[in-house]
């Protein structure tokens, strides 16, 4: 069985006092509740998390560099994220392709050096409002996931996980029902690993997309939904506990 993950992705939000506060409230969490927590701060915060939190407490980056080291004025490689005590990076948010306008094809590159480096990538994959509207999820979706097996092979995702985010249901206050989520899920992990049973079978896949308290518990009870990638909620210590909890049961 997949233990659930809930990552909280804090974004460009926090303060040192906010970061320390709720790394450890986080961190409490993750050592009482039954499921895997994790959260993602700026990065300028991450080390204020780890010493802050509870060793139950999973803590990541917001993104990583393609390249191992040289002249990349304000990026941060993911060996830099190992030495910290990074246990994951998201790559491909829609955020980032959206705002910075990552192809594929880098996205693929940064889940690469996540790997090669020792830190899990986490792929954030999904479709905008009008891809869905014109009936091309799926196609989009297979073309995000294509990138990264030409270039790492399926088996990378052994050791990775994957958030589908629809971009339509970022931050809009819109959220996928629990049905079109788990569709969706299921879509990923059968069409896009039919030719890997045993992987699509342990592969994690998390839902993010206005994931609240009071819906986390009908989303994660799908059987292809392996918990959440949280944005906003994640930053209400309340909220996020709610979510985990529901994650927990």
């Amino acid at each position: 069985m997949r233990r659930k993950w809930v990552i909280g992705n804090w974004k460009m939000n926090g303060s040192t006092r906010d970061v320390l506060d709720w790394a450890l409230r986080a961190g409490q969490l993750a050592a009482s509740e039954a499921c895997t927590v994790g959260v993602a701060p700026a990065a300028i915060h991450v080390t204020m998390a780890l010493g802050a939190a509870d060793k139950s407490l999973l803590v990541g980056a917001q993104d990583c560099a393609a390249v191992t080291n040289g002249a990349r004025t304000g990026e941060i490689s993911a060996e830099m994220l190992v030495e910290a005590g990074c246990h994951f990076v998201l790559v491909g948010h829609s955020e980032r392709r959206q705002y910075w306008h990552e192809t594929d094809a880098l996205v693929a590159r940064k889940f690469k050096r996540a790997q090669e480096a020792g830190v899990t990538p986490v792929l954030c994959i999904g479709e905008t409002r009008d891809e869905r509207e014109r009936g091309v999820t799926e196609d989009v979706l297979r073309r995000q996931v294509a990138a990264v097996i030409e270039l790492c092979g399926i088996e990378a995702f052994a050791a990775a996980a994957i958030a589908y985010e629809p971009v339509w249901a970022i931050g809009t206050g819109l959220t996928a029902t629990p049905e079109q989520a788990q569709a969706v899920h299921a879509f990923i992990r059968g069409e896009l690993f039919k030719d890997a049973a045993m992987l699509a079978g342990s592969l994690r896949i998390l839902y993010g997309g206005s994931v609240k308290g009071n819906n986390a518990a009908e989303l994660f009870a799908q059987a292809d939904i392996d918990g959440g990638l949280i944005g906003g909620a994640s930053l209400v210590p309340d909220e996020f506990a709610t979510i985990c909890r529901a994650a927990a049961r």
